[in-house]
């Protein structure tokens, strides 16, 4: 008994103030936000800091959260001790076990499917619904933070020591896969599973959002290649089958990876066919000598659905327009006839569908927006 007692009292004290608690989940939910959408757009091992930094997070909100517990338990557990804030904040708790438990059951490597969805997809789910409730239940107990609750090396210590444990605790998860030999052992730094089978039946068929057009004919398909181009063209599908190959990997956000030989047309030919990047041509070049002549930077790729995605010239000279993989043409659901494949970027931003490939002086910030509306009639 008085060992447990000296360890509870040792937990006591390693407790921060109430309120520096409060505000702190905040702060680390809305730091999980961000660094989950970071990790989206993260393909090559150099961002793997932003991934453990998420991971590290994770294990701080288990902290937190049994601290905030044990001081609102009571409240809880007492129906009659209930508020009209309460439910909110049930319903807040819920969101954040399901965001926790469907990571921890991630990185172990079970692959289990709730419907449609991967448990990566659930867990992106439940943190996006927890950033709108904690905020929700900030606002219905608002205590604003205190200087005196921020002070001291008591707390900066408390943290570091915090961050460092979750990183620590994944590092211990990471070893643990490898001597059982668990599923999760394959993983890339990203958290996704390998596929490794080839050609269109080698891996999953994902939409992003909304998108989901019907087959495009083959024979009635065309590509245009405009913007910032000396001699516009357009090109059918015939034109696009091409010796190119490039073996590359594909790393969807849904939680999966797979090594595939794509085959079609380097994106830098489609634009030398089209007479190569001119500046102050084309549509981008807006009217006259008044616009200035302005330099070719990007190449934007327009999918049928108008789902888009800009990559810096030099990038995109080198991506592929593909029409195959594993030596098969593309099917529909991989974005035939035509999507494009940028090695080191997300499998979001792998556009399906390209019907447009415009070479423009400016990136286009509107493609965020774009790629959760799109597909929507």
């Amino acid at each position: 008994m008085r060992g447990r007692a000296a360890i509870a009292d040792a937990l006591g004290r390693l407790e921060p103030p109430p309120r520096l608690v409060d505000w702190s989940l905040f702060a680390v939910v809305c730091a999980e936000a961000v660094t989950g959408l970071l990790s989206f757009t993260i393909g090559t091992p150099a961002g793997w800091p932003i991934f453990w930094l998420h991971r590290a997070l994770g294990f701080a909100i288990v902290v937190l959260i049994g601290w905030k517990l044990s001081r609102v338990r009571n409240r809880l557990l007492r129906r009659r001790l209930w508020q009209r804030s309460t439910a909110l904040s049930v319903l807040t708790l819920v969101a954040t076990v399901g965001a926790i438990s469907t990571g921890v059951v991630w990185v172990f490597g079970l692959d289990v499917r709730v419907a449609y969805w991967t448990v990566l997809s659930v867990h992106v789910g439940f943190g996006l619904a927890l950033v709108p409730l904690v905020v929700a239940h900030v606002a219905t107990r608002f205590r604003p933070p205190r200087r005196v609750d921020f002070e001291g090396r008591r707390t900066a210590a408390q943290y570091a020591v915090l961050l460092i444990a979750g990183a620590a605790v994944y590092r211990l998860q990471q070893g643990v896969n490898a001597l059982l030999s668990a599923p999760g052992e394959d993983r890339r730094f990203t958290g996704s599973q390998p596929r490794e089978a080839e050609g269109n039946d080698g891996f999953p068929v994902t939409s992003w959002v909304a998108d989901d057009p019907d087959p495009i004919d083959r024979e009635a398909y065309r590509l245009s290649v405009t913007g910032l181009v000396a001699e516009p063209r357009t090109f059918t599908a015939d034109d696009l089958v091409a010796d190119d190959e490039l073996t590359a990997l594909l790393d969807c956000t849904s939680g999966w990876y797979t090594v595939q030989e794509w085959g079609g047309i380097r994106v830098g030919d489609l634009v030398t066919a089209a007479g190569g990047p001119a500046a102050g041509s084309g549509a981008d070049a807006g009217e006259g000598a008044a616009a200035g002549a302005r330099e070719p930077a990007y190449v934007r790729f327009v999918s049928v659905t108008g789902y888009r995605w800009s990559l810096p010239l030099s990038e995109a000279e080198d991506a592929l327009l593909a029409t195959h993989v594993g030596g098969d043409p593309l099917s529909h659901g991989h974005g035939g006839p035509a999507r494009l494949v940028a090695p080191g970027r997300r499998g979001f931003q792998w556009v399906k569908w390209v019907t447009r490939v415009e070479v423009r002086a400016e990136r286009d910030p509107a493609q965020w927006v774009v790629t959760l509306i799109s597909g929507f009639d």
